[in-house]
């Protein structure tokens, strides 16, 4: 993984969000699945937290990780974003 996602990715774990190394997606994905403490990720937005998120159904605090590092991340399933260069 190159340094500034790594950077993200340990960012992201230091909040507690659900973040997997995965070898078969560019950098790691986050899961849209393990919601159970915190919603971090809601792809069918049920919950309806995530309104001023720049990515609707993510919580804004990963939006803000993952932009202030270069990167970018789409839904890959209802289950998980995978996290890209941008």
């Amino acid at each position: 993984m190159k340094r500034h996602a790594r950077k993200a990715f340990t960012a992201l774990k230091k909040l507690g969000a659900p973040v997997l190394e995965r070898s078969d997606v560019e950098y790691f994905v986050i899961s849209g699945e393990d919601n159970y403490k915190e919603v971090w990720a809601d792809y069918y937005e049920e919950f309806g937290i995530h309104a001023d998120s720049n990515t609707p159904g993510v919580d804004p605090r990963i939006c803000d990780i993952i932009e202030a590092n270069g990167l970018f991340m789409e839904w890959e399933t209802p289950g998980g974003l995978v996290v890209f260069d941008a």
